[in-house]
């Protein structure tokens, strides 16, 4: 026993120990380690700001006497020379440092309250008095650049300070601003300047020669002042800048070449900066958090010598990455092998890249300093990208089956028709409101010529208040054969399931077969002969053919609607009928009368009462079949209009199911694990609709956060995009494989289908929400016959889809307008609220197509 199972999972086991070395193997190659110039670990001085991760000047939360020694004796490993910021802060770091032989730039922090700023000076003039390792002073640090006063108020705080200073006095700026404001220039003693490039949207390849011309271009403009670099460096995180991409690996280049090239320059330079400042989000955006070359915890981000990763986490993710999906890979191996290798590694491939994209989600806390409204936006990401991995792999698990299983299991064709006098007796139930009388005889006039002896057709048209509508099918139902019976209901409950609960009541006694068409089929004369005799097997409940349609081919909307529905039944429905869980539809089905019967008939509070029917049928372990051949055709819907409000009601009706039948689906019942998957996952496809309608609704508000509130509201956008891409990606490129290999329509066919598919987007999304927070919903009969519309009724069936349109449109010019054209963040955020937009335009692009004359 155990000898056998074990030869059952070494293959398994094989392939996950393969497969997985595969994945760990290009993670490696990922981030295989970028060869740079090493250089001595020295700096010349470093910017300090001493606050850790939980701390913010901000808050009143500061460092203690012991962690600023320790950052002091960190920073003394490469340098004996620091810069701070303010008087008021961290008054013991300026003793501290004098124990260790640094010499300190001491600043004063000058801003808009003028109070502060006259406390800010004092405390500097009495630091001057005290400390003798304070080497030189700056008074406001870009405080022209944030325009918190005007020249001549700092001209007056700097003349003052140098009245009372022994050592020299400058204040901080971008070198723009001292070329902007030469005057400022003659009461410092020195420059004290920022060159930062990454501000400036420079790539790091040329970063340190823009850095030293911008350093030239001040000397000759300034050529008797001494100046000194007071910041200068590169984050290791934020939104990229034009072509300034902030990186781990972009911040060790940038540093490494500026040492380098200050060998040979000399110049007196202080590092931007020591240890990251998560604080400094609220102030500056998330860069700011990121430009020490220790973390907020004191660790060294990256080395001055040797090759350095490109993210120096990635083996952590890449084992956790790899063991989760471990044992899910033997499985799939095991549980799918009959699939052949092709769907096993289709089916790994898209397992390991949700798990792989989960685990990057949950080490973000690890990668960005994460404040409280981050970690709630990161679960609610976390949550999002699981339940977008979960109706991707019901996705892969359709596409492996169907395009590299080399055979059904179940497959029934047509049987052998029976002698005349052993045939069932068949009960044909046809249900209208309000539908055209042309129509409806035409499917009449198609059930009277049947190749079938033993039936009845019995109509029924509930709820008809025209009489143009019903009289004339009155009327024409009289000239029919006795076996033909017609009823008009003037008013009547239940919709469609009301009318056909009737006409069971209706049924001859000695009928065994109950069979149903919808009002716009024309069913083929060997439907029942073909279809019937499957019900000799007593455990066969229902048996029913493909929907398909006529009258499609000579309009390009007829053609995108049948060919949309069409994959269905060419796809969809042999995938769940291999495990006897199939979706019951409303026409082309044959029910054995007494299931139908001993279940209380059709369920008049679901608006999807086929399908409600098939789940109890299946519940009450009855076998359904399906015989892919197509037996009758019916009209495709007039118009988008029609089509949407279709699809809404699926959606609708299917959410009615799954919450009635929910006790069943996950508790005690008859239903084995296969029907219950194919039940509970089957409308995750339309789930992942209603996810993409909540994903791009927040996409607006966070766009319009990010604009109104720049500093308070960014997140890594590539993580946030990859979700969306995914279940676009998948929708864009399985679906047109899958129709390549089960059916022979052209390109411009799948095209249109698909165009279809994504325009009923949110109609559907609009359908599963409405069917999870409404109990009843209205069945409304889709209409099959076109007219004419005026301007307002051509906009008014997707007046949702184009609002929610304008508002991606201008959601994305105001982003590009407001980071710039040629910002990396901003492009990638567009380019998610473009694929965000694809819907809508599907949407736009159906209904003008629908109204094409």
């Amino acid at each position: 026993m155990i000898l056998s199972w074990s030869k059952k999972l070494i293959p398994g086991l094989v392939f996950a120990i393969l497969f997985s070395a595969l994945h760990f193997g290009v993670w490696a190659l990922a981030n295989r380690a970028l060869p740079l110039i090493s250089v001595k670990p020295a700096v010349n001085g470093f910017a300090y700001s001493g606050y850790r991760g939980n701390q913010s000047p901000l808050d009143g939360q500061h460092p203690s006497t012991s962690e600023l020694a320790e950052d002091l004796d960190l920073m003394s490993k490469h340098t004996k020379h620091i810069r701070m910021y303010s008087s008021l802060d961290l008054n013991e770091t300026i003793p501290l440092a004098a124990r260790r032989n640094m010499k300190v730039i001491a600043g004063a922090w000058i801003d808009t309250d003028g109070a502060k700023n006259t406390r800010e000076v004092s405390a500097l003039l009495e630091k001057l008095e005290n400390y003798s390792n304070i080497d030189r002073v700056i008074v406001g640090n870009e405080s022209l650049l944030r325009n918190d006063l005007p020249t001549e108020a700092l001209i007056k705080y700097l003349d003052f300070v140098r009245e009372h200073s022994t050592v020299p006095v400058s204040t901080a700026e971008p070198w723009h601003v001292w070329l902007k404001h030469p005057e400022l220039v003659k009461h410092v003693d020195y420059i004290a300047v920022h060159l930062l490039p990454y501000h400036e949207g420079v790539p790091v390849e040329g970063a340190v020669q823009y850095t030293i011309e911008r350093y030239n271009q001040l000397m000759a403009a300034f050529p008797r002042k001494k100046i000194v670099i007071t910041e200068v460096g590169w984050p290791s995180r934020g939104p990229s800048i034009g072509a300034s991409v902030a990186s781990e690996v972009n911040q060790a280049r940038f540093i490494r070449e500026f040492l380098a090239r200050n060998s040979i320059e000399d110049l007196d330079f202080y590092l931007m900066e020591a240890f990251d400042q998560p604080w400094k989000v609220a102030l500056e955006g998330w860069a700011g958090a990121y430009w020490g070359m220790y973390n907020a915890d004191r660790h060294q981000k990256y080395s001055l010598q040797g090759a350095v990763p490109p993210n120096t986490r990635w083996i952590a993710k890449a084992t956790w990455s790899t063991v989760l999906a471990f044992i899910p890979m033997m499985f799939i191996a095991w549980r799918f092998k009959h699939w052949g290798i092709g769907g096993v590694l289709s089916m790994a491939i898209l397992f390991q890249a949700c798990i792989t994209t989960l685990t990057i989600a949950w080490n973000l806390p690890g990668d960005y300093y994460y404040t409280l409204r981050d970690f709630v936006v990161l679960i609610g990401l976390i949550l999002a990208i699981a339940l977008t991995s979960m109706v991707l792999m019901i996705y892969a698990a359709e596409f492996s089956e169907v395009m590299f299983k080399p055979q059904w299991r179940r497959l029934f064709k047509r049987a052998t028709p029976l002698p005349a006098n052993e045939e069932l007796f068949v009960s044909i139930h046809l249900a209208c409101y309000n539908e055209p009388p042309d129509m409806v005889i035409a499917t009449i006039d198609s059930l009277r010529n049947l190749n079938y002896t033993l039936y009845e057709v019995i109509v029924v048209d509930n709820n008809t208040k025209d009489e143009a509508k019903w009289k004339p099918l009155e009327a024409y139902m009289a000239t029919m054969p006795e076996n033909f019976h017609f009823y008009h209901l003037p008013s009547w409950p239940g919709f469609k399931a009301g009318a056909l609960n009737f006409a069971l009541d209706k049924t001859h006694p000695d009928a065994q077969v109950v069979g149903v068409v919808d009002a716009d089929y024309v069913v083929t004369t060997d439907w029942l002969s073909d279809m019937v005799p499957h019900f000799l097997e007593t455990q066969v409940a229902v048996v029913q053919a493909p929907q398909a349609h006529r009258e499609w081919e000579n309009q390009f909307f007829h053609r995108m609607c049948n060919w949309e529905f069409e994959g269905f039944f060419r796809i969809g429905m042999h995938h769940r009928h291999e495990r006897n869980a199939l979706i019951q539809h409303g026409t082309m089905t044959l029910i054995r009368r007494e299931s139908l019967q001993t279940l209380g008939g059709w369920s008049e509070w679901c608006i999807c009462e086929d399908t409600e029917l098939g789940l109890r049928l299946l519940e009450n372990k009855m076998e359904l079949r399906y015989i892919d051949e197509t037996f009758g055709r019916g009209l495709t819907p007039a118009n988008f209009k029609a089509l949407k409000s279709q699809r809404n009601r699926w959606a609708f009706g299917a959410m009615q199911i799954l919450k009635h039948h929910m006790p069943k689906l996950l508790g005690k019942s008859t239903l084995d694990f296969s029907q219950r998957y194919h039940f509970l996952t089957g409308w995750f496809g339309w789930f992942g609709e209603a996810l993409q309608l909540i994903f791009t609704l927040g996409s607006v508000l966070w766009t319009i956060a990010m604009l109104v509130f720049p500093k308070h509201f960014s997140l890594p956008v590539v993580v946030m995009i990859v979700p969306i891409l995914c279940f676009l990606a998948i929708k864009a490129f399985l679906g047109p494989v899958l129709y390549r290999k089960t059916m022979h329509c052209s390109w411009t066919d799948i095209f249109g289908a698909s165009l279809a598919s994504l325009g009923l987007s949110h109609a559907i999304a609009r359908g599963i929400i409405g069917g999870l927070t409404h109990k009843a919903g209205v069945f409304v009969v889709t209409n099959k016959t076109k007219g004419k519309l005026s301007n307002w009724q051509l906009i008014d069936p997707i007046k949702e889809e184009l609002l929610i349109l304008i508002l991606l449109i201008l959601s994305g010019s105001a982003m590009l307008y407001a980071r710039g054209f040629s910002n990396l963040d901003a492009q990638l955020w567009v380019s998610m609220l473009a694929l965000q937009s694809l819907p809508y335009w599907s949407a736009v692009a159906c209904q003008w197509i629908s109204e094409k004359r």
